[in-house]
């Protein structure tokens, strides 16, 4: 079993960019490192103040406009549309590519239960889709075969979501041949991708919808929040109405369609706006983890750090290793390792098709996901972690894969 970390990584730690720089040494007990906290470093409290002093605190307002705008140019599309969360922007991609009850809708099984809740909510059945190996997103080569078999049965999914892990995009080149193929539509579940981009598109402007997440480990984060983008004007209208209640235009309250409460609030938009002016620098601050982690590890037999896609450039909004058994601790060793010194790490996701809730659904497996999860590990990677922080991790990782 290996057991020498790349030491110059401790002592060569390159400097965080001077606006992500946090807290001092001020003689305290070391804080906890966690995996990916919020970080809060711009202008985020005078832009809420400036929406509160506005009295624009209901459910809507400027601020959301504004939020959309710049979030709709990030990701290279025409439109954005602000909600509660992503989940809620899952949900309300699948009715506006009108999935059904009864439908079926490929997905992602390496994924958070997130990305397929929601296709549940809608009354269809999740069909889990196993991992290529290379960006450990959904297999366009699994989906091609599924596609083609269901073609001939006349049973083709009204869709697929495919999502994009860790801050790389899954290979869109092979599934739009796929989908194309078939005219089945792809959601882009670009949750913890925003920023990444595939052969030079943005990540989010990657399907017929792309959703991204400012939950509070994200990235960006609004405290909470997600938001759909896409290109089509129409489902952009439709996700929308839907959102505020399904409300038609009367001067009293008339629905005809079952809505949602899924508006963003004005304040945390205003709140996510100064959070996405500073995303160029979460994203260095990020990498430049990433080139920590992969220096840290680069000479432990058996340790593998996640490489950003040969199709795509990432965000790394985490930096992600596996661990060969053969020649190094189990992962959950060197988890409780890291946690006895106050620095959090988590298993990879557990894939959906091993979920207890999923046990009876279908799904087209490698065994890829299944082996990523037995041996790989999310090691902290917040924007605001110091060359203090860094070290203590490299010492922590040194002890562990001792």
């Amino acid at each position: 079993m290996a057991t020498t970390i790349n030491e110059s990584a401790v002592s060569e730690v390159s400097h965080e960019p001077q606006q992500l720089q946090r807290r001092k040494d001020d003689g305290a007990a070391p804080q906890p490192i966690l995996l990916s906290p919020p970080h809060v470093f711009g202008d985020e409290r005078e832009r809420v103040l400036s929406a509160i002093d506005s009295n624009w605190i209901a459910p809507t307002g400027p601020a959301v406009r504004e939020f959309e705008s710049a979030l709709a140019e990030r990701c290279g599309v025409a439109h954005a549309v602000a909600l509660t969360s992503g989940s809620a922007a899952i949900h309300l991609g699948l009715i506006a590519l009108g999935v059904q009850p009864g439908d079926d809708v490929l997905c992602a099984t390496f994924t958070f239960a997130g990305s397929a809740f929601p296709i549940v909510y809608t009354g269809a059945r999740p069909v889990f889709i196993d991992s290529e190996i290379e960006g450990w997103n959904i297999d366009p080569r699994l989906v091609a075969a599924e596609l083609d078999r269901r073609a001939e049965d006349g049973t083709l999914p009204k869709a697929v979501v495919a999502v994009d892990l860790y801050g790389n995009t899954a290979d869109y080149t092979g599934l739009r041949q796929a989908c194309d193929r078939h005219d089945v539509p792809i959601l882009e579940d670009a949750a913890e991708a925003l920023g990444a981009s595939h052969d030079g598109k943005p990540a989010g402007s990657l399907g017929a919808i792309g959703v991204v997440s400012f939950n509070g480990n994200k990235i960006i984060t609004a405290s909470s929040g997600g938001a759909a983008v896409t290109d089509d004007e129409e489902l952009a209208a439709k996700m929308r109405f839907l959102s505020s209640q399904a409300k038609e235009p009367a001067p009293h309250y008339l629905h005809k369609t079952i809505g949602f409460n899924y508006g963003m609030s004005n304040l945390l938009a205003a709140f996510g706006s100064a959070q996405l002016d500073g995303l160029d620098a979460r994203i260095a601050a990020r990498s430049q983890t990433y080139e920590f982690y992969k220096k840290t590890l680069s000479h432990i037999n058996g340790a593998r750090v996640l490489a950003p896609p040969s199709w795509g450039q990432s965000n790394h909004w985490l930096t992600c290793a596996t661990f060969d058994p053969a020649q190094c601790p189990s992962p959950e060793h060197i988890r409780l390792a890291l946690a006895e010194d106050g620095i959090e790490s988590r298993p990879l996701w557990k894939p959906m098709h091993q979920q207890p809730v999923f046990e009876k659904n279908d799904a087209v497996l490698s065994g890829v996901s299944d082996r990523l999860f037995d041996s790989g590990l999310c090691l902290p990677s917040g924007t605001s972690m110091s060359d203090a922080d860094r070290e203590r991790i490299a010492l922590s990782l040194q002890r562990a894969l001792s």
